[in-house]
């Protein structure tokens, strides 16, 4: 069965072709500038070989059918017809406390989702753009909606809560959701499945570091905590994005600097966390080269973004009772062997032994980073949302036959 797998950002499409029965990638890439000028689709093939079409994309619309164009085009395809694609996976951002699981696309889905887009307006109707463009172009094909915060639903009501009156939670959903769940949920398993036990069994931690940045805790396989919060806003220091600060901070801010409500969240969304700090890039890799010519706002980020992960592992490590597995993936967590490193320093206590050969120079590799001897395994995964939301359409698109 072949699977399209879409993820629609603002401006963004990215796309992969599945056959998930035999584990085949034929091709995946990204249309770039979305209605923007100097709009280009990057096309990766099966052999390796990278294409950069450049055209105007004035809408997701248009973008996605110039996918399908090249998908089956005689030069640069990889199917013959359309007719091969047997269905469609949508990367879903926010599906609030209306979608737990993975859900096949219905007239009834899509106007649940649209009533979650107040939870997450920058995102969501950029999902529901590839949906409906996939409706106009290819109708008689089955879509799902794989939502990154369905993961995150299992967390009890201690750890989603906010402190704040219970009347704001039932008149506006206000709580904690998570995201990158599917990453969370994608690496628990495949580290579990890598080291021959049950996910069931464990008490993981797994750390998704990127531009954005999260980390669950999670228990005999399913969600306890993650921290995130009801926007990607809340947790760890991200590349622009603040994380966790005394609310008073922002309100203090906003008197002070005469700020409406809309600059005040482009202020801790998009000039915060990783930039703010360093004036230097939201980019790790430009911070680290910074911090090694002695930028010490380069060395006060890096300082912080450590500490704040360490403390999250002590914190979930308490919340889950003990720890027998801590993974790292994303951009960060998968390429950058000092992050890793320093996040585990002096962390002994917790029966972490870390293999400093094991990790150094390690990239984008599966591989375990403690010791032989050490009780809890910390390991690096690289993370595959794509192939979880193929897997999940694949199964549901099953039970319809």
């Amino acid at each position: 069965m072949n699977i399209l797998v879409l993820n629609c950002g603002s401006s963004s499409i990215k796309f992969q072709l599945y056959n998930i029965v035999t584990h085949r990638l034929y091709a995946k890439g990204i249309v770039e500038k979305v209605g923007l000028k100097g709009s280009f689709l990057k096309l990766e093939k099966e052999n390796g070989d990278i294409v950069k079409l450049e055209g105007e994309v004035i809408d997701h619309q248009t973008g996605i059918e110039y996918v399908l164009g090249v998908l089956t085009s005689k030069e640069h395809g990889c199917i013959s017809s359309l007719s091969e694609i047997n269905a469609v996976g949508h990367r879903m951002v926010h599906g609030g406390e209306r979608f737990q699981n993975s859900s096949l696309i219905t007239e009834e889905t899509i106007k649940d989702f649209k009533a979650c887009i107040p939870l997450a307006p920058l995102h969501n109707p950029a999902n529901l753009k590839g949906v409906t463009a996939m409706q106009f172009l290819l109708p008689q094909v089955p879509q799902v909606a794989v939502f990154d915060t369905a993961f995150h639903q299992t967390m009890p009501a201690h750890a989603f809560m906010y402190a704040i009156p219970y009347s704001l939670y039932k008149k506006y959903g206000i709580r904690r959701y998570g995201f990158h769940g599917t990453s969370h949920y994608y690496v628990a398993r495949r580290a579990c499945e890598i080291l021959g036990v049950s996910v069931e069994s464990m008490k993981i931690i797994t750390c998704h570091l990127g531009n954005g940045t999260s980390m669950a805790a999670i228990k005999n396989g399913k969600s306890v905590d993650t921290s995130m919060g009801m926007t990607p806003v809340e947790g760890l220091i991200m590349g622009t994005r603040s994380g966790d600060m005394d609310l008073g901070v922002l309100t203090f801010v906003m008197e002070k600097e005469e700020l409406n409500n809309r600059v005040a969240d482009t202020l801790v969304n998009k000039h915060s966390g990783m930039l703010g700090i360093t004036g230097v890039s939201s980019d790790m890799r430009e911070i680290e080269k910074a911090a090694e010519a002695g930028n010490e706002r380069a060395i006060l980020g890096l300082d912080m973004f450590r500490y704040r992960v360490k403390k999250y592992i002590g914190a979930y490590a308490a919340a889950l009772g003990g720890l027998d597995l801590l993974i790292f993936t994303g951009g960060i967590g998968e390429n950058d062997p000092a992050t890793r490193e320093l996040c585990c320093a002096e962390l002994e206590y917790m029966g972490i032994e870390f293999d400093k050969q094991a990790n150094a120079g390690l990239r984008s590799k599966e591989a375990v980073l403690s010791t032989p001897g050490s009780r809890v395994k910390v390991m690096t995964v690289p993370t595959n949302e794509e192939l979880v939301i193929a897997e999940h359409t694949y199964r549901i698109v099953s039970e319809m036959s």
